[in-house]
């Protein structure tokens, strides 16, 4: 690929990670604002949670995404928003063990993270093959051609089109006063996100850990179990006004 269409790729990729920070950030602001409910604001200031949930994702982002490029016969360094999630919770969770802390403090990330990962995948589409993120050779009509004259499934679209969707759902349903998505929202969006990244890794070019899995269909599935235990251990939702919901 020529070098000046490689360094436009990075360029863009770099331009939309910079606007899926900053449209995550308005999504904070709206769920803590603007959406007419209360989510739990503690233990958030705490410097020590804010740095276990940053340091864990940042991790998490570059362990395990160079260990799928490894994997997939690549060189070099890598980044994964799947690894910066699970980075993310395992360290927020084991923060919190220590600290000896029970109660439940992510539900006003659920739609920052599908907001950004709905943002930031488009930035993976325009990066091109250098980004390695792209899907395996296809013959349907809206294969794209990266650039190598291979027509591909625009698999981050897919990615961005779902968890745009879930944005879309989980507002309406905020905005509905739905108490159990309101008080479990980020364990939804953990393992929505976890059930539809387990789809598409099939259709990825990334090397298996056994048989037709890759290292994202084991994360993936690992992700969405951890969403399923939290919600189905989840405390019984109290009756309390609308504007009071934790």
């Amino acid at each position: 690929m020529p070098a000046d269409k490689t360094m436009n790729g990075a360029i863009l990729h770099t331009a939309f990670d910079i606007v899926a920070w900053a449209a995550a950030g308005l999504s904070m602001y709206w769920v803590m604002r603007r959406s007419g409910r209360q989510f739990p604001t503690v233990p958030a200031s705490d410097w020590r949670y804010i740095a276990a949930l940053v340091f864990g994702a940042g991790v998490g982002a570059i362990v395990l995404g160079t260990a799928n490029l490894w994997l997939s016969q690549e060189s070099g360094v890598a980044r994964s928003i799947e690894g910066a999630i699970a980075g993310g919770i395992l360290a927020v969770e084991l923060y919190k063990r220590s600290a000896q802390i029970t109660a439940r403090t992510g539900a006003r990330f659920a739609l920052p993270l599908a907001v950004g990962v709905a943002v930031g995948r488009i930035g993976c589409y325009l990066a091109g093959l250098e980004d390695f993120t792209y899907g395996t050779p296809t013959t349907l009509p809206w294969g794209h051609d990266f650039g190598d004259g291979i027509a591909r499934h625009p698999v981050q679209l897919y990615e961005s089109a779902a968890m745009a969707t879930f944005a879309a759902a989980y507002i309406v349903w905020v905005r509905r006063s739905d108490h159990f998505v309101i008080e479990n929202g980020f364990y939804l969006a953990v393992g929505y996100y976890g059930l539809q990244r387990f789809v598409w890794e099939f259709i990825k070019p990334y090397g298996t850990l056994f048989g037709p899995f890759t290292l994202f269909h084991v994360l993936s599935l690992l992700i969405f179990l951890y969403a399923v235990v939290m919600i189905a251990t989840a405390p019984t939702p109290r009756a309390v006004d609308d504007s009071a919901i934790a």
